[in-house]
């Protein structure tokens, strides 16, 4: 089942949809569900209003877990995207750490400053009251947890060095660290490589929280967009690694070899992170 919210108003961020998708059992059972929010929610549940006509199923992943032990099942709430997409998931934290001639380049190509905090503010200050208090869930910061690929995965890693104490774990599918390359920009070499990874580990070096506390699932694949991540992606490992976070048991860092920067090749290695982030 999933329950739309048309529009929903907010005091830090612009207006937008949400759909909230309930676990099979949820409407017969008396259990309470931990919690996945997720970014670009329209493209998540069904294709109708999916980007390309593809979307991540993750409805039917998420019932399959559910088949295979209920202690899987878990709300999925599907925070849509709007026009001001790139603002939203650009981490302000990040985007202060930048030199001022990248800031500059990446306030351009996004079209004005990062929207990041406020689009957080309202996940954290807005939105999640309303699930904890209409829905049955789990609101510890245990139970919690919030998934997204491209920007969506940047902003999924921002949120919890931003909020650890609401979110236990966040999945960061083809994370687009560089940021300021897009689209086929990436065929141009004009990404600032090393700006944006001395500007991101800068960030993370003040920010990450302390290991042993939080799980983090990163990966990208060796296609189109997904072609340019790997140096920075391992330069986040290592930053990772360097303050004690172990692979394997605290983060997760893969490279999905042929895989696209695409919905369908979300789709088909989703089962991945969630088992790691919940289990």
């Amino acid at each position: 089942m999933v329950i739309r919210y048309e529009a929903m108003p907010s005091r830090f961020t612009g207006a937008r949809n949400v759909s909230v998708w309930l676990p099979p059992d949820y409407q017969t059972s008396k259990r309470r569900y931990r919690v996945l929010y997720m970014h670009d929610g329209q493209n998540i549940f069904a294709g109708s209003h999916a980007f390309g006509g593809e979307s991540w199923r993750i409805d039917a992943v998420m019932e399959a877990r559910a088949a295979e032990d209920p202690d899987h099942a878990a709300i999925v709430v599907g925070v849509w995207n709007t026009k001001m997409r790139a603002q939203d998931y650009t981490p302000t934290g990040i985007e202060k750490a930048m030199d001022s001639e990248l800031r500059t380049r990446a306030i351009e190509e996004n079209g004005g400053a990062s929207g990041a905090d406020g689009y957080l503010r309202f996940l954290v200050e807005e939105l999640k009251p309303m699930i904890d208090r209409d829905y049955r869930t789990k609101s510890d910061p245990a139970s919690t947890f919030i998934m997204g690929s491209s920007m969506g995965g940047l902003i999924s890693a921002y949120a919890i060095c931003e909020y650890p104490h609401v979110f236990a774990g966040a999945g960061c599918l083809s994370t687009h660290w560089p940021i300021v390359c897009r689209g086929q920009v990436y065929k141009t070499h004009t990404c600032d490589t090393q700006a944006m990874i001395k500007a991101i580990t800068t960030y993370l070096d003040q920010k990450l929280p302390r290991p042993g506390t939080h799980r983090i699932w990163m990966d990208h694949g060796t296609q189109n967009l997904d072609s340019i991540y790997a140096p920075y992606q391992q330069a986040v490992d290592q930053m990772f690694t360097a303050k004690g976070w172990r692979q394997g048991v605290d983060f997760e860092s893969r490279i999905y070899d042929g895989a696209d920067h695409n919905e369908a090749s979300w789709r088909a290695r989703l089962k991945e992170p969630l088992a790691f982030l919940l289990g």
